[in-house]
C-alpha cells in the first residue's frame, strides 16, 4: 500500500499479528512519545503569537493550523517527518516560525492576482502547508525528494479541504519551470546552490525567499560571485517564544528594479 493511499490519519489498517522477533524489533527501533498536548492552551498561545505577528487570522483557520500539527505529529511517530517530537517546541519551531513568513509576504504579494508560491525542500509543508491554510487565495506547491514527505503533505490537503495545496514528489531542478511568483525555501540549501536549483521556477519580477537563521555573510558573498541572483535585503524576523535569530533573505535577478 502506498502512503497516500493510506486512510485518514496516515497509518495502514491491522494486519496479522507480528512474530515475537518482529515485536521486538519493533520495541527496539520505536520512537520515544511525546509529551501530552494541551491543545487549548496551544490555541491561546497561537492566538497570541498571531496578534504579535500581525497575521490575523481567523479562528478556524488557527484552528486548522493545530489540526495539521496534530497530524504532523501522529505521522511522525510511524515515519520521522521531522526531528522534533515536542509538542511545545513543534508549535514554536514549526508554526510560528512559518507563521513569521506571512505579513512579509502578504505585502508582497497584495497587488499580485492569485499568487502561485513554491516550497522548495518543503519537508513535511514547512512552511507551504502553513502558508496554504492562512491564505487560501494563494496556490502553494510544496516540493521535496522524500516521497512520504510530500505524500503528508497532499494528505494534509485532503484532510483540511485545501484545494490550493499541493505537493510534487521530485528534485527541484527537474522540474518544468512553474512561473512562480515567490519560490521559498527553510533550511534547504546554501543560497547560491537554492539560486541554482530553484531560480528557474521564478517568473520575471519574482523573488527567491530563503528563511534562514543568522545573517549569512558569506553565502551572500558567494551568491553574488557566482549566480545571477543578488540580495535585495534581509529582513529581522522576530518569532514569537523563540530565543534564536531568524532572517528573511530576499533575492532577485540582477539587473532587476
Amino acid at each position: 500500500m502506498s502512503l497516500a493511499s493510506r486512510p485518514k490519519g496516515g497509518f495502514p489498517p491491522r494486519g496479522k499479528a507480528r512474530s515475537a522477533k518482529a515485536d521486538a524489533f519493533v520495541m527496539r527501533k520505536a520512537v520515544p512519545a511525546s509529551a501530552p498536548w494541551d491543545r487549548d492552551a496551544a490555541a491561546q498561545r497561537l492566538a497570541a503569537a498571531c496578534q504579535a505577528l500581525g497575521a490575523g487570522l481567523p479562528v478556524e483557520r488557527q484552528a486548522q493550523l493545530l489540526d495539521y500539527l496534530a497530524q504532523l505529529q501522529r505521522w511522525n511517530r510511524t515515519y520521522n517527518l521531522t526531528a522534533l517530537r515536542d509538542p511545545d517546541q513543534m508549535l514554536v519551531q514549526h508554526l510560528f516560525d512559518s507563521l513569521a513568513v506571512l505579513a512579509p509576504l502578504a505585502r508582497f504579494l497584495s497587488e499580485v492576482a492569485a499568487p502561485r508560491l513554491m516550497d522548495v525542500g518543503s519537508g513535511a509543508g514547512l512552511p507551504g502547508v502553513v502558508l496554504a491554510i492562512a491564505r487560501p487565495d494563494w496556490q502553494v506547491c510544496c516540493v521535496d525528494a522524500v516521497e512520504k514527505k510530500t505524500a503528508f503533505v497532499n494528505q494534509m490537503a485532503a484532510v483540511l479541504h485545501l484545494p490550493n495545496l499541493s505537493a510534487r514528489h521530485a528534485r527541484v531542478e527537474t522540474l518544468d519551470p512553474a512561473g512562480c511568483d515567490v519560490v521559498i525555501s527553510r533550511a534547504f540549501a546554501c543560497l547560491e546552490d537554492f539560486a541554482a536549483l530553484a531560480g528557474r521556477h521564478v517568473r520575471p519580477g519574482g523573488t527567491l525567499l530563503a528563511m534562514k537563521g543568522r545573517h549569512p555573510e558569506d553565502e551572500i558573498r558567494a551568491l553574488h560571485d557566482g549566480q545571477p541572483w543578488q540580495v535585495q535585503r534581509v529582513q529581522p524576523l522576530d518569532v514569537p517564544e523563540l530565543q534564536a535569530q531568524r532572517c528573511l533573505i530576499w533575492m532577485c535577478r540582477k539587473g532587476s528594479p
